[in-house]
């Protein structure tokens, strides 16, 4: 048996040291660039702590770290708690509309993060027309300013990544584990409970995982809706911006400070699975669960209620794009002008986007999975720190990333600077995780016996 699984470790090597190599040119490297000046003086040459002791000893930067920290955990607290209901629901309920609920809960993460804020403000912010209506009603209410506007736009966008994994999760649960539950004695909600829940983890803590990662490097958002709440993305990209000589010391604290607080985050959960086991063996999907009408229609009404609620931004969004514009002042009308003048003048940058993401897309898919299998199966050190690696670009900002990579590769043997590729590079460095994370959810849920089957069978034909 030794023999057969032999090439699965050797193949499991092979994209760790290839994932580490990768990471290192286009990810490591470039971070380093700036995230070493925050060691450095001023001159970019001898070693000082003098930019950390400056940094942490403002109680306005203290206070950036922790509202990160605080509005992210709430975050994922609150799109945990909603998605794995809504996942349920989706797996194991006949829900009305289930083939078209699947395809309208992917779209938040369609839509960038700062047009859902945008579109909330117009609706929730101080002169907005809910908001007018809200307090015409009586009903006091200022603004989505604030913590509760980021936490509220971060839910609403931010649930899918907890839905796609927890339903995929579910769906590979042999049901055997659960009528065995049954056969003992244990209620439906008990079985789930204590028998399903607890299977689940790796898929609902991959998903709630990549949540807090956006949630802390996310710039959109509060640079929309925080005000004067010191966010840490926001002030590190100011200080970036703001310091106009070539040593970024100032902002490169705050993004060490932003991948120390995933990497703490990554290695408790790692820890946590590494301890325990989650596969089943899964042979037979379970079957949906017969409830009655009243059930159906409220479990129906509960998962298409929050999914609307979630796509509201889309719908302020497509009914702004067919609305008149004079200058900044909307007008009451509707017309097409707008997609005239997009297809007349943006028609070529529409297309580098379309091009560039497919492209991204499919890099990303064929790096992050392998990435995901090798991090599963091959228990090592080695695949410990790739897997800290390869989350950890959900951490930096896009425009840390984008610098560092202009930085790397804008002179020397190797200029990518001014072409396409170098764009596909940080898309896929920067969305790998979410492909890692995913891969790696499920492959926690399959048992190695199974592969290893396979395998010998494979080879028994052969011979």
């Amino acid at each position: 048996m030794s023999t057969l699984i032999a090439p699965r470790l050797r193949f499991a090597l092979l994209v760790t040291i290839s994932g580490l190599a990768f990471l290192g040119i286009f990810f490591l490297y470039p971070l380093w660039r700036i995230l070493g000046a925050s060691f450095l003086n001023p001159q970019g040459r001898h070693f000082t702590l003098v930019n950390y002791s400056k940094i942490l000893g403002s109680a306005f930067y203290r206070a950036s770290l922790f509202n990160s920290l605080e509005i992210g955990a709430a975050a994922t607290v609150l799109a945990t708690a909603l998605a794995v209901p809504l996942a349920f629901a989706m797996a194991r309920l006949p829900v009305f509309g289930k083939s078209l609920l699947e395809s309208l809960i992917v779209l938040p993460l369609v839509l960038p993060s700062f047009v859902s804020a945008y579109a909330l403000l117009l609706m929730l912010g101080r002169a907005g027309f809910l908001t007018r209506t809200l307090r015409d009603l009586g009903i006091p209410f200022t603004s989505i300013f604030g913590a509760k506007g980021i936490i509220a736009v971060y839910v609403l966008t931010l649930y899918p990544y907890v839905v796609l994994p927890t339903v995929a999760g579910l769906k590979a649960i042999d049901v055997s584990v659960e009528e065995a539950s049954r056969n003992l004695g244990a209620s439906r909600w008990h079985s789930f409970r204590t028998v399903i829940l607890p299977i689940l983890l790796p898929s609902v803590l991959s998903g709630a995982l990549l949540v807090l990662i956006e949630a802390l490097e996310n710039f959109g958002v509060p640079i929309v809706l925080a005000e004067d709440k010191p966010i840490l993305s926001v002030e590190a990209f100011k200080l970036f911006v703001g310091e106009t000589d070539q040593n970024p010391a100032s902002a490169g604290v705050l993004a060490v400070l932003l991948v120390a607080s995933t990497a703490v985050v990554l290695l408790i959960q790692r820890r946590y699975l590494g301890r325990r086991r989650f596969a089943t063996g899964a042979r037979r999907s379970p079957p949906l669960i017969p409830v009655g009408p009243s059930l159906r229609l409220a479990a129906t009404l509960c998962c298409w209620g929050f999914v609307i609620l979630s796509l509201v931004p889309f719908l302020a969004v497509g009914v702004l794009a067919f609305m008149k514009f004079r200058g900044p002042v909307l007008q009451g009308s509707f017309s097409l002008d707008n997609f005239a003048e997009l297809f007349s003048r943006s028609a070529r940058p529409l297309g580098n986007t379309l091009m560039l993401s497919g492209l991204a897309a499919v890099a990303a898919a064929a790096i992050g999975v392998p990435i995901g299998y090798a991090v599963t199966r091959l228990r090592s050190p080695l695949t410990s720190l790739l897997e800290v690696i390869a989350t950890l670009p959900f951490a930096v900002a896009g425009t840390v990333l984008g610098i560092g990579l202009i930085l790397s590769f804008n002179s020397g043997l190797v200029v990518l600077t001014g072409g396409w590729f170098i764009m596909v590079v940080a898309y896929v460095v920067r969305k790998l995780p979410f492909s890692v994370r995913a891969s790696s959810g499920l492959l926690h849920q399959i048992d190695p016996s199974l592969e290893e089957a396979r395998t010998l069978n494979g080879s028994l034909r052969t011979t």
